[in-house]
């Protein structure tokens, strides 16, 4: 494993277990326990139905939309590169009494550790920033999907991500694209639910990207574009300024410009 997806690793490893313990609420594990379904409003308006269908988690975290879905119907497997992960997943599937298969494992190798017949590919917040290679991120879910099978991918908008808060004002600080050989270097020394736990592995490495290169792997891949939304929310505080929106979503403040702070598609797998 090259040095920066083992800080990256090291890193989530200790966030999963920090997460699962949710002491902020930010995850809202009680209120999931108790029967809510707690993926965020932007997925609930757009995910398709699931009920019945067999759906692949890619970067499934500590597994809580895995079960979202899976109480909804599908049948489910969450994929994720951090065994801490992958253990607290299993144990909140306990602890919720669902049924919902987690495979340790990078994503790339998706089709050779999860198989290639499945309707859906959910993916959302806080992903493909971890990934050096969106070419075989593309052809990961496509070899995951039958014919006909569908990509539903929320995260965070690229315009956004090349912001920064400085000085009580939003200023471009990142270039808009990565190399894979220098990706952003960035030293947060606790996680950012608010838990104030201290990171030990805090380095961690991140790639930033243009929707192009999203959009241009996947119909490279074989899957054709659905539709494309933007949206003025996200479900974290990008910025020290972004204010609640409602659903445990933020945005950004009276008086600032307004801009995309995230995007989310749908693509179906055409050959």
């Amino acid at each position: 494993m090259d040095p920066f997806k083992r800080s990256n690793r090291q890193n989530w490893d200790e966030r999963a277990d920090i997460h699962a313990l949710d002491r902020t609420g930010f995850y809202a594990v009680d209120a999931f326990l108790a029967g809510a379904d707690t993926l965020y409003p932007i997925e609930k308006a757009e995910i398709v139905e699931v009920a019945g269908l067999k759906l692949a988690h890619f970067q499934c975290h500590i597994g809580i939309d895995t079960l979202c879905l899976a109480r909804r119907g599908a049948v489910a497997t969450g994929i994720d590169f951090s065994p801490r992960a992958i253990a607290q997943a299993r144990a909140l599937a306990g602890r919720a009494g669902l049924t919902a298969d987690f495979v340790e494992g990078e994503v790339y190798d998706a089709p050779a550790l999860i198989g290639d017949d499945f309707d859906i590919v959910f993916t959302s917040w806080g992903t493909i920033t971890w990934l050096d290679d969106m070419t075989a991120w593309a052809e990961a879910i496509a070899g995951v999907l039958k014919p006909g099978g569908r990509l539903y991918f929320a995260d965070t908008h690229p315009t956004a991500m090349q912001h920064e808060e400085i000085g009580g004002a939003l200023r471009v600080h990142y270039d808009w694209r990565s190399a894979k050989e220098r990706p952003e270097r960035f030293a947060a020394p606790t996680t950012y639910t608010g838990d104030e736990t201290p990171l030990v592995a805090f380095n961690t490495f991140e790639w930033m990207r243009g929707i192009s290169d999203v959009i241009g792997a996947l119909l490279k891949a074989g899957l054709s574009l659905d539709w494309l939304h933007e949206h003025e929310e996200l479900p974290y505080r990008l910025f020290p300024m972004m204010i609640p929106a409602g659903g445990r979503m933020f945005k950004l403040p009276p008086g600032v410009p307004r801009m995309p702070l995230a995007f989310s598609l749908q693509a179906t797998r055409t050959r």
